[in-house]
């Protein structure tokens, strides 16, 4: 299939900002510059402007804030998320302002009331004095651990909040959508993400194509994804390119060179000869199959002669398609050339690819061609989880799946559900209360670990004050459930990781940022240090988040104290 671009230096205007990367550093390059231009202080709710102001006006420019960025459940039924979306929440610290045009829109549309003074104070506004504490991109993480720790003055904190939300909400999830493709699929087979047509808009298939690459994908038909951000980009032809050949009076060029000797020879002919001769082995009859797909064909070996895919479903896929491409895939061969393989996009997948898999294996005895019974198979066709599951059950032969809806718009769930939370003000904590108890908040400044047990495997994630000492290996620690009494362990354990790490602080990132592939790598190894039955997908075990001793009967007692009583008469 296609290889992956290789311009050298490029611009792209998106929104007021322009868009630079150099695609020949690849995917193993950080390119920090490279900032979508619509991710910009106003990217925000309103209300964060008018708590802002609020809080001005009250004097609260001082105050000190903790917010905790997290999720409460995991996606789609499953018992894991991948967290993604960091780097992104970096640029935007690093080219946080407030523009004069900005202003200017606020001062228009704030009501009149606001004092004139607000709007020099946006102005004068940057992300120096924020510290920011994210666990690893890529990694594995599940519900109450926060993503991200974001420490600073109140205003700014607050202001940073649905921007933050809306970088890492469907960041994560694509992310995780991804990884669960791979997983039903397997190692041994290709992932396309094909679905940029049917994305939300050009952020969202952007996103889609940049985090199912991190997530497991192998490649992507977006060809801007793939000059942003170094993903190999694929692509063959749709059903209009064939239907746009009648006959083979609509071939302009019938001869192709021969890849070593040069020489001119007759791709049409040949095509013709190789389909007489092996339409019975192929169960089809050469008058039957379509004149007008085998002149697209040829057509299209011609243009790339290396790189020659056919999509074979476009008027019937064993009376026409199969023969069609063994014909034009031989005569490929007599002038030097090696067929890559086809597509299918409809139809019955499991009975087509191994009936494709057979013809090409007695194409193989009869011309004595090995290659020819290794050719890549490509099955598309508003592929999902399920439709994998059912695939593998049937005993499938194929090599590589283009996805495309259910996988870019996360159609078995739209949002995450990430949420920003006030942990602590002052150094005193804050809780949220709710007669939902997964809905009430653990206060303040927390530090997370992941216990590992003596197979390597993740035990336990666990929750402490940011105060206590770290867990230490061989240790007996004491892991309770945030909220039942009841649920608690003791875990000692043979790996302590300690999950966040600072990134951002006095206005620059001083955590270095790993590359796209080295993100991408590190979602397959985080996810190596799970369970199988937590990552099974028909009921997987819920894994474990813990809070410790000190920080359960501290937030408890403060919970305690915080809700009101009620009185009965």
């Amino acid at each position: 299939m296609d290889s992956p671009a290789t311009t050298k230096k490029s611009g792209l205007r998106n929104g007021s900002e322009e868009i630079t990367c150099d695609s020949q550093a690849g995917p193993d390059s950080c390119c920090l510059s490279l900032k979508n231009g619509v991710v910009q202080p106003l990217l925000t709710d309103l209300y964060q402007i008018t708590m802002a102001y609020a809080y001005w006006k009250n004097g609260k420019m001082k105050d000190h804030a903790v917010f905790d960025l997290f999720f409460r459940r995991n996606p789609f039924h499953g018992e894991f998320t991948i967290f993604a979306g960091l780097e992104e929440c970096l640029k935007f610290l690093d080219k946080f302002r407030y523009t004069d045009s900005d202003i200017e829109y606020l001062r228009s549309t704030m009501p009149t009331s606001v004092e004139p003074e607000f709007f020099d104070f946006l102005k004068s506004l940057t992300a120096n004095d924020i510290l920011l504490y994210a666990v690893e991109e890529g990694s594995v993480v599940f519900p109450r651990v926060p993503l991200l720790r974001v420490e600073g003055p109140l205003i700014m904190v607050q202001l940073l909040e649905t921007t933050l939300l809306n970088l890492v909400n469907f960041a994560s999830l694509m992310a995780t959508n991804a990884a669960r493709y791979r997983m039903v699929a397997g190692k041994s087979v290709s992932l396309l993400e094909f679905g940029l047509r049917r994305a939300q808009g050009p952020d969202g298939g952007l996103s889609a194509s940049k985090y199912s690459y991190i997530g497991g994908f192998d490649g992507t038909s977006n060809v801007l994804a793939g000059k942003l951000y170094g993903i190999p980009v694929k692509g063959t032809h749709a059903h209009s390119y064939i239907i746009s050949y009648d006959s083979f009076d609509d071939l302009h060029t019938k001869t192709l060179a021969h890849k070593i000797t040069r020489e001119e020879m007759n791709i049409l002919t040949l095509s013709c000869k190789y389909r007489d001769q092996i339409a019975s082995d192929v169960g089809a009859i050469a008058s039957e199959a379509s004149e007008g797909e085998l002149a697209a064909f040829i057509s299209y070996a011609v243009a790339f002669p290396d790189g020659f895919m056919a999509l074979v479903d476009t008027y019937d896929v064993k009376r026409s398609g199969f023969l069609n491409f063994c014909a034009v895939a031989l005569a490929l061969h007599d002038i030097g050339y090696t067929a890559i393989g086809i597509r299918i996009d409809s139809g019955d997948l499991a009975y087509l690819s191994q009936a494709a898999r057979e013809i090409f294996s007695k194409i193989t005895k009869k011309f004595d061609l090995p290659w020819f019974a290794k050719l890549t198979i490509v099955a598309s066709n508003d592929i999902n989880e399920e439709t994998i599951v059912s695939l593998n059950e049937q005993n499938h032969r194929i090599d590589c799946f283009g996805i495309g809806t259910n996988l870019v718009t996360c159609q078995k769930q739209p949002a995450l559900g990430c949420v920003y939370k006030l942990v602590e003000i002052n150094n005193q904590p804050r809780i949220k209360l709710s007669q939902e108890v997964e809905k009430v908040t653990i206060p303040d400044r927390k530090a997370a670990y992941r216990l590992y047990g003596a197979d390597g495997h993740a035990l336990i994630d666990l929750i402490q004050r940011f105060e206590e000492d770290a867990p230490e290996v061989g240790q007996k620690i004491l892991c309770r459930h945030p909220f039942e009494e009841a649920k608690r362990a003791y875990v000692i354990p043979s790996k302590v990781e300690s999950l966040h790490k600072l990134y951002w602080k006095n206005g620059k990132i001083v955590h270095e940022l790993p590359s796209i592939l080295e993100i991408k790598n590190r979602v397959k190894e985080s996810l190596a240090t799970l369970r199988p039955d937590i990552k099974r997908k028909l009921n997987p075990t819920p894994y474990k988040v813990s809070v410790s001793e000190s920080l359960y009967n501290y937030f408890h007692d403060l919970w305690l104290r915080s809700a009101p009583i009620g009185e009965l008469v």
